[in-house]
């Protein structure tokens, strides 16, 4: 649909940025932290950085919050580390690790930032992977003591909440992300039945918010993406409403409506990867109620119907690029799509579809946290970063996501990933997303100063004009 005329984003719109606590904060065993299962890695990609010292946003968080108010950020979206606030996960709470988080919710709360808080993105503690992890019941029990210690302290603070970032990613990358222990002997039927327990948990914390701070709003935050089929065949069609059910709507069909997806269902049935429900834990998936949706996004999918002849599984480590199944997909490439650097897709108008389908189908007001382009910047000797590419990239999206308002969909704000510099998942220091340098490089931490890219000043003057000019 072509419109004469777009709708201007709302007032009050939350322009902000994001990051997460185990990529960007550093002080990994600093005043009563425990370990959790990003520090316990053993090996990392070759030639990139650990966590340990990260952007070193532990130690410089005025600092870094005072430059988020002169970007003009509206709203930071920001993660905390279980393992900051109750060592083991489920013992002593932290006084020093929970006051970090107090701290800077007031210090972004007087700056006029909105925090919204991601409860859990990615580094479950340590001591309860030692003890099964998610396959674990246990598990649930204490991520909801752990959810109410965040209320009890920020409640009253903090008006948007996330409960677990990126939850289908995890399962369906959950070795390269370290949520399944080496060696688990059917590890595709253990992260499914994690990912029931992972659900059962963030329903139970999605009440939990509904009793403990009825004024604050709360809902999931997965990664989400269209998918096209790779031709009009109908077996090509066909494979792309599976790699949809299977990769977006087996995890927000719970969590908004309270039962699994009929078509993901099948599929999980299908394969004998079907988790055990236990009595009482469809009530328990009914009950959440989110108010809204949070989701990243960086690129659509493309995938075709399988061949059956051994090409149709492929991709790589990668949480964000596709991984064939036999029986069901193969990912395919799109020819009308450019790639970046690292080999993702760019499809600023497959933002507005997500926003259209994830709105259709769903009806609740949605929150962009995570969209960014990841590059390898250069710090000039004048101390600038020229990343045309990256406003051009964030640019194009905004377009799309003000097409998706005027198409009619609820869009709270839009928070792209990252604030700062910080440690890539998969590429380590050098894949930079952030609109202030941070300089450091894999092995080097150098002065971790901060610098403002270009980025920065075309991103302040967005806010300030409340969208593109």
């Amino acid at each position: 649909m072509h419109h004469r005329q777009l709708t201007p984003f709302p007032p009050g719109f939350l322009w902000g940025a994001s990051t997460s606590a185990y990529q960007v904060e550093g002080a990994w065993d600093e005043d009563g932290k425990g370990p959790s299962v990003i520090d316990a890695r053993a090996s990392y990609p070759e030639g990139t950085s650990d966590y340990t010292v990260a952007s070193d946003h532990y130690h410089r968080f005025r600092d870094d919050v005072a430059l988020f108010a002169e970007l003009g950020l509206k709203a930071y979206r920001f993660s905390v580390s279980w393992s900051r606030v109750i060592p083991d996960g489920d013992g002593e709470v932290n006084p020093e690790g929970l006051q970090f988080y107090v701290d800077l919710v007031d210090e972004l709360r007087a700056a006029g930032i909105e925090p919204i808080v991601t409860m859990y993105h990615f580094d479950l503690p340590q001591a309860l992977q030692e003890k099964g992890g998610w396959s674990s019941r246990a598990t649930i029990d204490a991520f909801e003591r752990y959810a109410r210690v965040l209320l009890d302290a920020l409640g009253q603070k903090v008006t948007y909440w996330l409960t677990i970032n990126e939850q289908n990613m995890m399962v369906m990358h959950g070795a390269a992300l370290g949520i399944l222990p080496p060696g688990t002997e059917d590890p595709q039927r253990e992260v499914h039945q994690q990912n029931h327990h992972m659900l059962l948990a963030q329903a139970r914390v999605m009440r939990l918010v509904h009793d403990v701070a009825p004024q604050a709003k709360v809902g999931p935050a997965p990664n989400v993406a269209c998918v096209y089929p790779a031709s009009p065949d109908p077996a090509d069609v066909v494979a792309a409403e599976d790699f949809s059910a299977i990769r977006n709507w087996l995890y927000l069909d719970v969590a908004v409506r309270g039962r699994y997806n009929t078509l993901a269902w099948a599929y999980l049935t299908e394969k004998g990867w079907a988790p055990q429900i236990e009595d009482g834990d469809l009530q328990v998936l009914a009950a959440a109620e989110p108010n809204f949706i949070a989701f990243n996004y960086y690129a659509s999918h493309t995938v075709a119907a399988p061949r059956g002849d051994g090409t149709d599984v492929g991709g790589t480590g990668d949480q964000h690029i596709v991984t064939g199944d036999a029986d069901v997909y193969r990912p395919a490439e799109n020819p009308h799509l450019k790639k970046n650097a690292f080999g993702w897709e760019i499809d600023p108008v497959g933002f507005r579809t997500t926003f259209r389908q994830i709105s259709d189908r769903y009806g609740l007001p949605l929150l962009v946290t995570e969209n960014g382009l990841g590059a390898y910047d250069t710090l000039t000797e004048d101390g600038r970063v020229h990343d045309d590419y990256r406003i051009d990239y964030l640019a194009q999206h905004i377009e799309q996501m003000q097409q998706a308002i005027t198409d009619g969909v609820d869009v709270l704000g839009y928070c792209p990933w990252s604030a700062v510099d910080l440690v890539s998942t998969h590429q380590g220091v050098r894949k930079r997303y952030g609109f202030v340098y941070v300089d450091r490089d894999e092995t080097d931490l150098r002065s971790l100063a901060r610098y403002r890219k270009d980025s920065f000043t075309w991103y302040q003057s967005v806010i300030r004009a409340n969208g593109l000019s």
